[in-house]
């Protein structure tokens, strides 16, 4: 578990650098990814770092992540893993920071002795009122 944990937060570590080509090494080929950012579903294998590079484009800096509260599950060579994350950056002309919560689903596989992400899935809870914004003021609750 220790090296599916040092993949987790060293992929977050990494995207302080804005090193997206070292942040998607970590990713197998064919990884299903469900991001934030539109589409529904992100197209391709998820591993083309011109599209990480153009959204860290989108702030002021690389962004900071945190990963908190990680749970991981192991069974042979596929794991599993969930966390609350903060996401912390000043988008590109602020110069207000801001920080948001979501929810992250990860499974893993290994890989030629490797663990690598084969899905990934965030996700930011919405109001069931009818106005169906979302719910991006939360933080974690012991």
């Amino acid at each position: 578990m220790d090296e599916i944990r040092e993949v987790i937060e060293g992929k977050a570590a990494l995207l302080r650098t804005g090193d997206a080509k070292a942040i998607l090494s970590h990713y197998a080929p064919g990884c299903v990814e469900f991001n934030l950012a539109p589409p529904l579903r992100q197209p391709g294998d998820g591993r083309d770092p011109a599209v990480l590079e153009a959204w860290m484009a989108t702030f002021e800096a690389p962004p900071r992540r945190e990963v908190t509260r990680l749970e991981i599950t192991t069974d042979g060579d596929v794991a599993f893993a969930t966390s609350l994350d903060r996401l912390t950056a000043v988008p590109r002309g602020s110069t207000e920071s801001f920080s948001l919560w979501f929810r992250v689903t990860l499974g893993l596989r290994r890989v030629d002795g490797r663990w690598l992400v084969t899905h990934e899935h965030e996700s930011v809870p919405f109001e069931m009122d009818g106005s169906f914004r979302a719910s991006t003021g939360l933080t974690p609750t012991d």
